[in-house]
């Protein structure tokens, strides 16, 4: 058989109001004698909690107001507490403030992390440095040309190389225009049988007749 949980200890008159007291200056709330005793682990009851609650609110250590069938209490509120026109304006601006900082440091926050991304992104170190050693190498093989062609050990081209080369270059020349204009009428036969301009755009494409 399980053991019987130990009556709860109720506290005395004096300890009841201490309590009570304590327990709504603390919340700062207003509560009914069922909520405080109910809060206050029925350390008070209900009967207990009502008398106390009335003999603070007539002693003015608490105010008490009607809520329908009940009264709630609540702590007695210090005027000196409360903030004067002046002290409520600098408390908006200070709000205005620090409502301005922090969307300031969101946007930076942002531009940070956009930051961060770009650099992660970035080559590595061990990667531009291989990049630089390529670089360097390249720069060197092109200087070394560009002084044998200054030194004049490049290859001169001959004027039948050159006018072989000029004859060759006609011959292309002259077939990209035979080429150009049987695109075109192959086009012109094709257009008039397609009259969708979609599907024309589409076949363009696939005769790469814009390339």
């Amino acid at each position: 058989m399980a053991p019987r949980k130990k009556p709860e200890e109720k506290a005395s008159a004096n300890e009841a109001a201490d309590l009570i007291l304590r327990y709504l200056r603390k919340q700062n709330r207003p509560y009914s004698a069922i909520d405080v005793s109910a809060n206050l682990h029925n350390k008070v009851t209900k009967a207990a909690a009502a008398k106390v609650l009335k003999d603070l609110h007539e002693q003015k250590q608490i105010e008490g107001r009607p809520a329908g069938k009940q009264i709630v209490y609540h702590a007695t509120q210090n005027a000196e507490d409360s903030c004067t026109p002046e002290e409520l304006v600098a408390l908006d601006t200070q709000i205005a403030d620090l409502r301005t900082n922090t969307t300031n440091l969101l946007s930076t926050a942002k531009t940070l992390r956009s930051t961060l991304s770009t650099l992660n992104s970035t080559l590595s170190t061990a990667e531009l440095i291989n990049d630089v050693h390529a670089l360097e190498s390249d720069k060197s093989k092109t200087l070394a040309r560009l002084e044998s062609l200054k030194a004049g050990k490049a290859k001169k081209v001959t004027k039948e190389e050159r006018e072989q080369v000029e004859e060759e270059w006609k011959k292309g020349v002259s077939v990209a225009k035979k080429r150009g204009k049987i695109a075109g009428e192959m086009w012109k036969f094709i257009a008039d049988l397609v009259p969708d301009e979609e599907k024309r755009e589409e076949l363009r494409e696939v005769f790469d007749l814009d390339g």
